[in-house]
Formats: C-alpha cells, sequence, structure tokens
C-alpha cells in the first residue's frame, strides 16, 4: 500500500455560525491523505491504475463551495463523499483547518481530523 496525499489545499469559503462568516468568508486550508495500492500504477505509468488525484481535487472543490455552518459538517462531507467515489482508497485521513477563527483573540487556525478505512 502507498499514500497520496493533497496537502494543504487552499480555499476561499463561506463556513461558519456566525452571521459575517457567511457573507465575508474565510481561508480554509483541506489536506487528504488516501492509501492505495499503486503498485500496478508503479510498472505501468499509466494513470488508469492509479487514482487521479485531479478528480479527488474536484470533489473537495465541490464540497467546500457548499456553505456549512460547522467545519465538521464539511469534512464529514469531503470524507464520505471521497470514500464512496473511489474505491480503491482503502484508508482516509481528511484534516480541515479554518485560518483565523473569529475568537476574540489572535488564534491561528482551528481544524478538524477525520478518518474512515474500509471493513
Amino acid at each position: 500500500m502507498s499514500k497520496i496525499c493533497l496537502e494543504n489545499m487552499e480555499f476561499y469559503a463561506f463556513h461558519g455560525v456566525l452571521e459575517h462568516e457567511n457573507k465575508l468568508g474565510n481561508t480554509f486550508l483541506v489536506s487528504v491523505t488516501m492509501e492505495v495500492d499503486t503498485e500496478k500504477a508503479g510498472i505501468s505509468d499509466n494513470l488508469n491504475d492509479t487514482l487521479n488525484y485531479q478528480l479527488v481535487y474536484n470533489v473537495v472543490k465541490e464540497q467546500m463551495n457548499i456553505s456549512s455552518k460547522l467545519i465538521e459538517q464539511v469534512g464529514h462531507r469531503i470524507l464520505d463523499t471521497l470514500f464512496n467515489a473511489f474505491p480503491q482508497i482503502t484508508n482516509l485521513k481528511v484534516h480541515l483547518s479554518k485560518l483565523n477563527p473569529p475568537l476574540g483573540a489572535k488564534v491561528e487556525r482551528v481544524s478538524i481530523e477525520l478518518n474512515k478505512a474500509r471493513k
């Protein structure tokens, strides 16, 4: 097994409980780590024998464009959509960060990390 990682994909999106978060938006970072079998692709050099990470990016972007109050919901949507769309993923980790959250003090980010594995 191998891991394919898309790290710190940056999105400007409208997620948050506070009204101004939904109007002004914020910057979010998303990283996904996917465990897949890359042995065949390592020999064939054929994209059809591995996970096309452009398609993975497209899923993440689509989910980030759907406004939510909680990053927990966004993270679970990304996790579930990727896991269902790509059966070759045996283990999946999604790390989602909201930069400069409005907490009344300087906080670099708040993050959630989710994991899912095939049984």
